[in-house]
């Protein structure tokens, strides 16, 4: 997807967030849909608290990490300055990081298999805490990638809601990297519409306006704003 960044000389982090939010009112408004439907996750996993703090000042308050034990080392310090901000769980949950998870993120959406459910369901009645929780989809049934398969994936949810009681909200997908994007949006799409679900997790730095077309509630951008990575 071709981006007004690529314009700017050097763009620092707020000007780049503020590009990919028009980028995402722009695309919403030209498929006849409502901005404020639209969650920017802003993707900060391998960056340090130094590099996130601009966006923080420009007001952004939705990020998303992949794993536990890097967030638990940067954002509780980030919450005390900003205790208005909101925390997702964007990669791989193991089941002995849930009782963590539960307590730092505000929103998961990675779940993948029975055991991370059951363990879930217990320590989220345990910290009587209220959590967006999506169900992981692999679209692409890709054997080295989490997620359900799509043939599975109607069971599952219901045994998320029915035998773990979990309000499940929402599916998160990661299409493969090497096929386009819009058929697994459009499959995500049409999973959590017959399952009545209202969130979907869908779309990153190079696809998100696709994944708008296809009813995006919540879309992960990172190296948009922040610069490529060095690591994952």
């Amino acid at each position: 997807m071709s981006s007004p960044i690529s314009h700017l000389k050097t763009p620092n982090t707020a000007e780049r967030l503020t590009i990919i939010q028009a980028e995402i009112r722009k695309a919403a408004l030209s498929n006849g849909r409502d901005p404020a439907e639209i969650t920017l996750v802003v993707v900060s996993k391998t960056f340090p608290a130094e590099a996130i703090l601009p966006a923080l000042e420009s007001g952004h308050r939705v990020f998303g990490e992949n794993r536990v034990q890097e967030a638990r080392a940067k954002w509780p310090a980030l919450r005390e300055r900003f205790p208005d901000l909101e925390l997702h769980l964007i990669g791989p949950l193991q089941s002995n990081k849930v009782r963590e998870a539960v307590a730092m993120f505000d929103a998961i959406h990675t779940i993948d298999r029975p055991k991370i459910a059951a363990a879930l369901a217990e320590e989220i009645a345990k910290q009587a805490r209220a959590l967006k929780l999506f169900i992981e989809i692999n679209t692409g049934g890709e054997e080295q990638k989490a997620g359900v398969l799509p043939q599975d994936a109607d069971t599952f949810i219901t045994d998320c809601r029915t035998k773990y009681r979990l309000p499940i909200e929402g599916l998160m997908c990661i299409p493969p990297f090497d096929e386009p994007p819009a058929p697994h949006f459009a499959l995500l799409q049409k999973i959590a519409k017959r399952n009545h679900l209202p969130l979907l997790s869908m779309g990153m730095s190079a696809d998100f306006a696709s994944a708008i077309v296809f009813g995006a509630t919540h879309v992960r951008v990172g190296s948009a704003i922040f610069g490529e990575r060095t690591s994952n």
